[in-house]
């Protein structure tokens, strides 16, 4: 029998929920000193792994059972350990937990501080009432899929509730797309001209797209620790290179098109640009929205996709209408 994930549940903190009674390895050790200090401690619970820390408790590396078993008694831990280890943040919900099994097929996850330090330890126990459901499964990736049915069950359980959650954050494309409404008025001697009207969806929408790779990206590489404003920066040079790169690509294509096309050079330079410097705009909106909700300890996963593309929109169009402006009219 598994237990309900409710939504109440599933926004719990992890730390709620985490065990405590795990036991710590030291580097340093022998396998034999590890495997006396583990009979000595006899830790609980079905699902067991072996934590390695240093001598500030932080995570350092894990231990698999069979390592432990095979390995030489006088060798080292630290020669057998497996690093780095996937973790889950202190202040990670019940929901993430439930993530990162699926995502990275583990029966345990530890749960660390903002400075590395295991404080316990989190398992599938998060979920089911009774372990003997392990036993019940031909393949440790029907237990995953299994977690994976009941979370979306549970997201969509409550009708009511997933309005309340959702409809929050799509004000903010209302807000984008009133605040586009007002810049193509505030421009319309721009926005209304023969050669800037046709290609306004298409600079919008490859703004939007590259936005929408970017959130999604962002959200892949944000199980784990907090990010802080220090790692930030160095993803927002990358980023913005790379989306430089992807605007300057599709604005040549389109740019040689128009040439092509309509015989106006000055339009085509103008849609180069135009593209670039949107996209790069868009690359950099979608990659730090989320992880400024992180860094602001607030789930990016709903609010992130809706803010970051209306912030793209409104920035493409002050891009295209500027640039317009300056080149065309």
């Amino acid at each position: 029998m598994t237990e309900q994930l409710t939504e109440e549940k599933l926004h719990a903190p992890v730390h709620e929920h985490m065990r405590t009674d795990f036991v710590r390895l030291h580097p340093d050790m022998t396998v034999a000193q590890a495997l006396e200090l583990i009979l000595e401690k006899q830790p609980a619970g079905r699902i067991i792994y072996f934590y390695v820390v240093d001598s500030d408790g932080r995570l350092r590396g894990v231990v698999p059972t069979r390592g432990l078993l095979l390995s030489p008694r006088d060798k080292r831990v630290s020669e057998i350990m497996i690093a780095p280890v996937i973790a889950i943040p202190r202040h990670a919900t019940v929901f993430d937990a439930c993530e990162f099994f699926t995502l990275h097929k583990l029966l345990a996850l530890p749960v660390i501080d903002e400075d590395r330090r295991i404080v316990g330890i989190v398992d599938v126990e998060l979920y089911t009432l009774e372990q003997s459901d392990l036993n019940r499964w031909g393949s440790h990736n029907d237990l995953f899929q299994l977690i994976g049915v009941h979370l979306t069950e549970a997201q969509q359980r409550s009708v009511p509730a997933l309005f309340r959650r959702r409809f929050p954050w799509l004000l903010a494309t209302l807000a984008g797309g009133l605040l586009a409404a007002v810049i193509s008025d505030f421009y319309y001697n721009v926005a209304s001209l023969a050669l800037v009207v046709p290609f306004i969806p298409l600079v919008l929408a490859l703004a939007s797209s590259v936005a929408a790779q970017s959130v999604s990206l962002a959200l892949q590489t944000l199980h784990g620790p907090r990010p802080t404003w220090a790692t930030l920066r160095p993803k927002v040079k990358y980023e913005l290179a790379i989306g430089a790169l992807l605007g300057t690509a599709c604005g040549l294509i389109v740019g040689m098109v128009v040439l092509v096309w309509k015989d106006d050079p000055t339009t085509a330079w103008s849609l180069v640009a135009s593209i670039a410097g949107s996209v790069a705009c868009a690359a950099l909106i979608g990659l730090t929205t989320p992880y400024l909700f992180r860094i602001l300890n607030r789930n990016p996963q709903v609010a992130a996709g809706p803010i970051a593309l209306a912030m793209t929109d409104v920035a493409t169009l002050l891009v295209y209408f500027n640039l317009g402006r300056w080149l065309l009219a």
